[in-house]
Protein backbone atom coordinates (compact mmCIF):
# COMPACT_ATOMS: atom_id res chain seq x y z
CA UNK A 1 0.00 0.00 0.00
CA UNK A 2 1.60 3.17 -1.00
CA UNK A 3 0.79 6.62 0.46
CA UNK A 4 -0.85 9.24 -1.95
CA UNK A 5 0.89 13.05 -1.19
CA UNK A 6 -2.76 14.07 -0.01
CA UNK A 7 -2.87 11.40 2.30
CA UNK A 8 0.13 12.35 3.58
CA UNK A 9 -0.84 16.11 4.38
CA UNK A 10 -3.80 14.75 5.84
CA UNK A 11 -2.09 12.56 8.38
CA UNK A 12 0.04 15.36 8.90
CA UNK A 13 -2.56 17.43 9.55
CA UNK A 14 -4.36 15.45 11.81
CA UNK A 15 -1.15 14.94 13.67
CA UNK A 16 -0.88 18.78 13.97
CA UNK A 17 2.22 18.86 12.30
CA UNK A 18 3.08 22.00 10.07
CA UNK A 19 4.29 20.07 6.62
CA UNK A 20 6.05 22.33 3.48
CA UNK A 21 5.18 20.85 0.53
CA UNK A 22 9.13 20.92 -0.10
CA UNK A 23 8.75 17.96 3.08
CA UNK A 24 5.97 15.87 1.54
CA UNK A 25 7.58 13.73 -1.17
CA UNK A 26 10.46 13.00 2.09
CA UNK A 27 7.44 12.08 4.49
CA UNK A 28 5.51 10.31 1.74
CA UNK A 29 8.45 7.81 1.42
CA UNK A 30 9.61 7.23 5.08
CA UNK A 31 5.46 6.49 5.82
CA UNK A 32 5.55 3.74 3.12
CA UNK A 33 8.66 2.69 4.64
CA UNK A 34 6.84 1.96 7.71
CA UNK A 35 3.79 0.46 6.21
CA UNK A 36 6.06 -1.44 4.43
CA UNK A 37 7.70 -2.92 7.75
CA UNK A 38 4.02 -3.61 8.79
CA UNK A 39 3.28 -5.29 5.80
CA UNK A 40 5.91 -7.97 6.47
CA UNK A 41 4.67 -8.43 10.42
CA UNK A 42 1.85 -9.93 8.76
CA UNK A 43 4.13 -12.47 6.92
CA UNK A 44 5.15 -13.77 10.49
CA UNK A 45 3.57 -17.20 11.92
CA UNK A 46 1.66 -16.54 14.64
CA UNK A 47 0.17 -19.85 14.90
CA UNK A 48 -0.60 -20.51 18.46
CA UNK A 49 0.58 -17.57 19.76
CA UNK A 50 -2.22 -16.71 22.05
CA UNK A 51 -3.50 -12.50 21.92
CA UNK A 52 -2.55 -10.41 24.93
CA UNK A 53 -4.78 -7.29 25.48
CA UNK A 54 -1.63 -5.54 27.44
CA UNK A 55 1.34 -5.75 29.30
CA UNK A 56 -0.15 -6.23 32.81
CA UNK A 57 -1.08 -9.77 31.74
CA UNK A 58 2.34 -10.86 31.19
CA UNK A 59 4.03 -12.36 34.17
CA UNK A 60 8.13 -10.88 34.26
CA UNK A 61 10.62 -13.63 34.18
CA UNK A 62 12.94 -13.22 37.26
CA UNK A 63 16.44 -14.34 37.96
CA UNK A 64 18.04 -14.79 41.41
CA UNK A 65 19.80 -11.41 42.51
CA UNK A 66 23.28 -12.76 43.10
CA UNK A 67 26.51 -10.67 42.66
CA UNK A 68 28.24 -11.96 39.95
CA UNK A 69 31.16 -9.20 39.31
CA UNK A 70 32.08 -7.16 42.69
CA UNK A 71 34.50 -5.95 44.99
CA UNK A 72 36.50 -4.53 41.94
CA UNK A 73 36.86 -0.74 43.22
CA UNK A 74 40.46 -0.88 42.17
CA UNK A 75 40.33 -1.61 38.93
CA UNK A 76 36.78 0.52 38.48
CA UNK A 77 38.68 3.55 40.07
CA UNK A 78 41.91 3.05 38.49
CA UNK A 79 41.13 5.76 36.03
CA UNK A 80 39.83 7.81 38.03
CA UNK A 81 41.95 11.57 38.11
CA UNK A 82 41.27 12.05 41.68
CA UNK A 83 40.46 9.90 44.33
CA UNK A 84 39.56 9.29 48.19
CA UNK A 85 39.95 5.85 49.35
CA UNK A 86 37.65 3.88 47.66
CA UNK A 87 35.66 6.78 45.85
CA UNK A 88 35.49 9.19 43.01
CA UNK A 89 37.11 12.76 44.33
CA UNK A 90 35.08 15.85 42.81
CA UNK A 91 35.86 19.52 42.83
CA UNK A 92 33.19 21.16 45.30
CA UNK A 93 30.10 22.22 43.56
CA UNK A 94 27.73 24.00 46.38
CA UNK A 95 29.46 26.20 49.11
Amino acid sequence: MALEPATVRRIARLARLGVDDTEIARLQGELNAILGWIEQLGELDVEGVEPIAGVGQAALRLRPDLVTDGDKADAVLSNAPDRAGRFYAVPKVVE
